[in-house]
């Protein structure tokens, strides 16, 4: 009996999103479990919002208490994973996202992206200041200068505008949305969803 092929998830995520420091987690997750393969698509969320006349949960006060104190911590607990919250959230992370894109073919992008997940919604850092971005990635010992340098290449910000273009055309009007076998499933609380194509 042939061994069926690993799924691919796609997963389309901004760093600056707390929703998408879940699903990146619980993808983790999966992976472990089910030996799928994650495709990993950055993106600018505030961009998605432009286009497609979305917004953030935050811009509605009551909505956004709710999500940060209530609903977050409670996903955060069953998936056991660490969750803060970031005093300096909304954070810019557009210099950090264009990282990832630099990043995204090479041997340091797994570390890359723990380590901005972390400073951001596990220590709380202003990663939206370079000087603390400069410090993480220093004690991720990354090559700071290397990546910093990256950040400012034309062809990787033509590259993170491009696949946010691209992302819109795919349907994509937040994150952290998935795709398994052009299935989308939008949103870290429809995981479950996903988790259900993983085991069929």
């Amino acid at each position: 009996m042939t061994k069926a092929s690993p799924k691919t998830i796609e997963f389309y995520f901004d760093v600056g999103s707390p929703t998408a420091y879940l699903a990146y987690k619980r993808l983790q997750q999966l992976k472990a479990q089910y030996n799928c393969i994650i495709t990993y698509k950055p993106v600018l969320l505030g961009g998605l919002f432009k286009a497609s006349g979305n917004s953030s949960p935050v811009t509605v006060p009551a909505k956004g208490r709710y999500m940060m104190m209530d609903d977050l911590p409670r996903f955060a607990a069953l998936y056991d994973v660490p969750l803060n919250n970031n005093p300096h959230f909304p954070i810019n992370t557009l210099n950090l996202m264009r990282g990832a894109v630099a990043a995204i073919d090479t041997a340091y992008f797994d570390t890359y992206l723990g380590a901005i997940f972390k400073a951001i919604w596990v220590e709380s850092k202003n990663m939206g200041d370079l000087d603390v971005v400069a410090e993480v990635l220093t004690s991720a010992n990354l090559n700071t200068a290397d990546i910093l340098t990256s950040t400012q290449n034309p062809e990787v910000k033509t590259a993170l505008i491009n696949g946010t273009e691209k992302a819109v055309e795919k349907g994509l009007f937040g994150v952290p949305t998935m795709f398994v076998d052009d299935e989308m499933f939008f949103g870290q609380d429809r995981l479950q969803f996903v988790e259900l194509t993983l085991q069929q």
